[in-house]
C-alpha cells in the first residue's frame, strides 16, 4: 500500500490524497461502510458499487472469525474471494468488540479471554493469532489488536491499557514481519492510537505509534462516551504528531458533522455502523437535515427522497418511503441503508472536491448547521 498526498488546505488540515492497494486506489477522505460479516446489512454489493460508490468495505475479525470461521474462509481463498467483493477490504482486529463484551471477558498480559455472543463458547485473542487470522481473511489493510478503554475510565486505567496496546503492537509488528500474505497480494498493518481523554496520553501514543514507520495510522478509543469536544481535541493532539504522508484513520465515527470535523482536523479514513443502524430505524441523513421517515408529515409528499442523491433517491419518494415503513416491509430498510450510505460517500467526496477547490473551509461552514437539523 502507497499513499499519495495530493493536495492540503491552506486554511486548514483537510487534506486530499489517493491510497493505492492491491485491490484498487482509495480516494480520500473516504468513509467504508461496515461489513462486520462480510457483509454491508440490507445492501448488495452492486448496490455498494453503482449506487453507494463505495471504493472500501470494513469487516471485522471478531465476528469473521467465529463466523464463518477461518477454515472456511481459508478453503474459499479469502473474504475477497468468499463474497465476491474485489476492492480494497479493512478488517478491524476486534479489539472494540473485545471491549463491549464486559462481564464475558478477561483481560491479561498475553492477550484475551472472551466468550462467543453466539453460543458462549470460550476463545483466546492474542497479538500473534490476531495477526493470523487477519491473513486469513486477506484483508488489504489489516489493524493491530489493542483494547479500547471506556470513554469515562480514569487515568490510571487509561495509561495501563494505552501501555499494553502497545505491548501488544510491537507483538503484532513481530507476527507481521514473520508471516505472508496467503492469496499472492500485499497486506498492511495499521497501528492503532489510545489514550482515552488524556492529552498527555494521546501525545504519547501518537509519538509510540510514528515511530514504528507504518504505512498507514489508526485513531481508536473515540465516540466511546466522551463529550465531542473533547473527541475534536484529541483529534488534534493526535495528528500533530502522526506523519502528514500517511493517511490517518479515525475509527468508528460518526455523523456527518464528526467527519467534516474530523476531515478540517486532517482525518483521511472513517467507518461507522450510523448510516445503515439510523437508515433501519427510518432516520435518513441530507444536506438539509436527517428526516425520520416514520413521521406522518411525509405521508403525502411525493416529491423524490432526495431530488441530488443516488438513483434509487430520485427514484422513489418520501411517501413511499414513509408507507414500507409504516408497513414494516424490509425494502423500507435496504432503501433507508442505500440512501444513507450513498449521503455519507457523497459527503466525503464533496468534501474532497472543495479541499482540491481550494474552499474547503468555506463550503464546510456552508453546510455544517443544516446537517444537524430535524426535519
Amino acid at each position: 500500500m502507497t499513499f499519495d498526498l495530493k493536495y492540503t488546505d491552506k486554511s486548514s488540515d483537510a487534506r486530499a490524497g489517493i491510497i493505492h492497494t492491491a485491490h484498487g486506489d482509495i480516494m480520500t477522505p473516504i468513509f467504508m461502510p461496515v461489513g462486520t460479516c462480510g457483509a454491508v446489512k440490507g445492501v448488495h454489493f452492486s448496490e455498494l458499487r453503482e449506487q453507494v460508490k463505495a471504493q472500501i468495505i470494513l469487516g471485522n475479525t471478531y465476528h469473521l472469525y467465529l463466523r464463518p470461521g477461518l477454515d472456511i474462509l481459508q478453503k474459499a481463498g479469502g473474504l475477497h474471494a468468499f463474497n465476491t467483493w474485489d476492492r480494497p477490504i479493512l478488517t478491524d482486529s476486534g479489539g472494540f468488540q473485545v471491549f463491549s463484551l464486559t462481564g464475558i471477558r478477561k483481560l491479561r498480559e498475553e492477550g484475551c479471554e472472551f466468550r462467543s455472543h453466539i453460543d458462549g463458547s470460550k476463545h483466546f485473542f492474542t497479538p500473534e493469532n490476531v495477526m493470523d487470522t487477519e491473513r486469513v481473511i486477506g484483508a488489504d489493510i489489516m489493524m493491530a489488536f489493542d483494547e479500547c478503554a471506556p470513554g469515562e475510565a480514569d487515568y490510571a486505567y487509561a495509561k495501563n491499557s494505552m501501555q499494553m496496546t502497545h505491548r501488544w503492537l510491537d507483538r503484532c509488528v513481530k507476527r507481521f514481519s514473520e508471516t505472508e500474505p496467503l492469496y499472492g497480494y500485499e497486506q498492511t498493518l495499521f497501528p492503532i492510537v489510545q489514550g482515552c481523554k488524556y492529552p498527555d496520553l494521546r501525545a504519547e501514543s501518537a509519538k509510540y505509534i510514528a515511530d514504528k514507520g507504518a504505512e498507514g495510522n489508526a485513531i481508536g478509543g473515540l465516540a466511546v462516551g466522551e463529550p465531542t469536544e473533547i473527541m475534536y481535541e484529541m483529534i488534534e493532539v493526535v495528528n500533530a504528531i502522526l506523519p502528514k504522508d500517511k493517511p490517518r484513520y479515525l475509527m468508528g465515527v460518526g455523523t456527518p458533522q464528526n467527519i467534516l470535523e474530523a476531515i478540517e482536523r486532517g482525518v483521511d479514513m472513517f467507518d461507522c455502523v450510523m448510516p445503515t443502524r439510523n437508515g433501519r430505524n427510518a432516520m435518513l441523513f441530507t444536506y438539509e437535515g436527517t428526516m425520520n421517515m416514520k413521521n406522518k408529515k411525509w405521508e403525502y409528499d411525493f416529491s423524490p427522497i432526495d431530488p441530488d442523491g443516488c438513483d434509487i433517491d430520485r427514484t422513489y419518494t418520501k411517501a413511499y418511503l414513509h408507507h414500507l415503513f409504516k408497513a414494516q416491509e424490509l425494502l423500507a430498510m435496504q432503501i433507508a441503508s442505500i440512501h444513507n450510505l450513498a449521503f455519507y460517500l457523497r459527503l466525503v467526496g464533496d468534501a474532497r472536491r472543495h479541499i482540491l477547490d481550494g474552499d474547503f473551509v468555506e463550503w464546510k461552514r456552508s453546510v455544517i448547521d443544516n446537517l444537524s437539523r430535524r426535519r
